[in-house]
């Protein structure tokens, strides 16, 4: 059994489907698995992909959104005129 790599809570769950394996810890935060890999390559993987305490993940996901509002869709919808969003039609 795994332990969340943000917050330590242990696993409850691994979901397999249509080739996918999701693990589900007890904190809700479910990642994405290769189904092949055993527990140890699985806490190798998350360590690297995540950071020892997740830094990496929420500083990636952070400047995703960032992007998006300040450059992306999301600033075009926020200022739209109003009544204006872009993909509607008057």
């Amino acid at each position: 059994m795994l332990s969340c790599p943000f917050c330590g809570r242990p696993e409850t769950a691994r979901l397999d489907i249509e080739g996918h394996r999701f693990l589900v810890f007890e904190c809700q935060f479910t990642p994405e698995v290769e189904p092949t890999l055993t527990d140890l390559e699985i806490q190798e993987g998350m360590s690297g992909r995540f950071g020892a305490d997740g830094a990496g993940y929420f500083r990636k996901t952070c400047d995703t959104l960032h992007v998006y509002v300040a450059k992306g869709e999301g600033a075009r919808i926020l200022t739209a005129p109003r009544g204006a969003r872009p993909g509607s039609t008057p």
